[in-house]
């Protein structure tokens, strides 16, 4: 019977493509039915033209559409060689020293630990001290050299080597929980670790992610970001995830206008008809 019903539900949503194709039990706003496919596409174009797809993700992009031309997927792939992968290690530690910090802080930081430490296992045998030093460019250094020394020891214990790259070859669900048995590794990290080390379909929602979001009206007015999280996840096409995401935090970096805009009446309202041009996100704010 329970096999039946799922059916049943599995067939409806293909059926009806505004609804999710995923079946939704995280999903805490199951009755906020946005953002639709359309909203999506639309936001993802008009960024894409005021923008360009952002330079500093375009290596990620190419991996993915290698990754999936490699899979049977038909896509325009570059002939040119792609720049060697990042280890997801490496990777997860970028994002983690990302955290609460700007972004040239945050590169900063992980270069000064990459040039004192070579290794992983230099870093786990550093002392506290010395790997705190490395990485105060990045700010909360005691925090953070706590959390990656504490995730090399627990890596170390359970694999008996420095490496995370099994992980390619298990499932989003199974990824997740691997991760979370870190200590200090959270939901925008892991999904971060998903979208461009490991080529999945995930939405990372950081700040700026999260504040456009609430401006549009994509999730309910006193949502948080981790609600927000789930709900993106389960109503953003797949497909949509990557170059949406990307393009939403680089927009957010640039432009404030659309954030400080939403809700606004009068007078207000004439100054965003003036603003339309250099924010095109403005026309989904209500």
């Amino acid at each position: 019977m329970p096999k039946n019903r799922k059916r049943k539900e599995q067939a409806e949503a293909d059926h009806n493509p505004k609804l999710p194709t995923k079946t939704t039990p995280k999903d805490p706003y199951p009755n906020h039915a946005r953002p639709t496919r359309e909203e999506c596409v639309s936001v993802r174009d008009d960024l894409l033209a005021l923008h360009g797809f952002p330079k500093e993700f375009a290596k990620y992009r190419e991996q993915r559409l290698s990754s999936q031309a490699s899979n049977g997927h038909d896509n325009d792939v570059s002939s040119e060689p792609l720049d060697e992968k990042e280890s997801v290690l490496d990777g997860l530690v970028r994002t983690l020293l990302s955290q609460n910090t700007t972004e040239s802080n945050s590169l900063k930081a992980f270069a000064s630990l990459k040039s004192a430490f070579p290794t992983w296992e230099e870093v786990l045998a550093a002392d506290s001290q010395s790997l705190e030093s490395a990485i105060r460019c990045g700010g909360l250094a005691k925090t953070k050299a706590s959390c990656i020394k504490n995730m090399l020891s627990c890596l170390l214990e359970k694999k008996e080597k420095l490496c995370l790259e099994y992980l390619r070859d298990l499932s989003v669900d199974e990824i997740k929980a691997e991760l979370s048995h870190f200590k200090g590794i959270g939901p925008k990290t892991v999904a971060c670790v998903l979208m461009f080390q490991l080529q999945q379909d995930d939405f990372p929602v950081d700040t700026h992610v999260y504040e456009i979001a609430k401006a549009m009206a994509w999730v309910p007015v006193g949502a948080d970001r981790n609600k927000t999280y789930l709900h993106l996840n389960q109503w953003i096409p797949d497909e949509l995830k990557f170059d949406l995401n990307c393009l939403l935090y680089t927009h957010g970096k640039l432009c404030r206008k659309c954030i400080k805009k939403g809700g606004s009446t009068g007078k207000q309202q004439e100054k965003e008809s003036e603003d339309s041009n250099s924010c095109p996100l403005l026309r989904y704010c209500k």
